[in-house]
């Protein structure tokens, strides 16, 4: 089993304050995939966003992190339990999940030993539902920025597990019967700001400013804020959700 490497406990009250959240239609179609709704568990919950949204549909949330910083910043809700504990070794018993999800952060995990403990706490009729998302769509301008940011400012900071992420989480070993997903879009607002704040949330951009002492954004800051135009105004913004779910 890989050592737990913590990549955002730094960022934390940025990751809550500016990742975005998942759309309504994605938990109402993956409840509708397993015939109990008394416990779900959201492995690698960063700060509950996910863990959130199955509460309308499931008992019990129980809500796992390693990071106790990102818990600390976590949405406190009567029904999640959460725990500091590796999504490789927890302590749910056997057969006792009726759906695992796992939303942005399958990439830090080893698979091996996390496909192990899927196995031995999913019922046998449960889901195991995996999803990740890209950089944002905004406009022409604002993307081209944001993508020579991502690609060329950022490169050789990214890990290994982000260009899973680039994949789309096509080239993840998934051993299990997959089900076929519709497509699910986030969508939201942004101002200039929350973009930024976006932006800092990014491993990538915590390794830039402890190698060199500054922050990367400032190279494309002036660039980004024409592109924005207006100043401040809230512009749309969408994500795609890349899916894998299996029984």
């Amino acid at each position: 089993m890989k050592p737990f490497k913590d990549y955002f406990s730094k960022q934390a009250g940025q990751y809550q304050n500016y990742r975005p959240g998942y759309p309504i239609e994605l938990f109402t179609w993956l409840t509708s995939l397993t015939p109990a709704h008394e416990l779900a568990w959201d492995c690698g919950t960063g700060n509950g966003q996910a863990a959130i949204g199955l509460t309308p549909y499931y008992k019990n949330i129980y809500a796992t992190d390693p990071s106790e910083e990102q818990l600390k910043h976590a949405a406190t809700h009567k029904q999640i339990t959460y725990r500091i504990e590796k999504a490789e070794k927890t302590a749910l018993a056997n057969a006792s999940v009726d759906i695992i999800t796992v939303s942005q952060a399958l990439h830090w995990f080893d698979f091996d030993s996390f496909y192990a403990e899927v196995n031995r706490v999913l019922k046998p009729d449960g889901v195991l539902a995996v999803w990740t998302y890209g950089v944002p769509a905004i406009s022409d301008a604002v993307d081209a920025v944001i993508r020579y940011f991502h690609d060329t400012v950022l490169n050789g900071y990214w890990k290994p597990g982000n260009q899973l992420v680039t994949e789309r989480y096509q080239t993840i070993p998934f051993p299990f019967q997959e089900i076929e997903t519709p497509r699910f879009t986030i969508h939201k607002k942004l101002t200039l700001q929350d973009l930024i704040g976006l932006f800092n949330s990014w491993s990538a951009v915590q390794r830039y400013q402890n190698k060199n002492g500054k922050n990367p954004i400032d190279e494309i800051e002036t660039d980004l804020a024409m592109a924005w135009n207006k100043g401040d105004r809230l512009q749309a913004s969408e994500w795609g959700i890349y899916m894998r779910v299996g029984r």
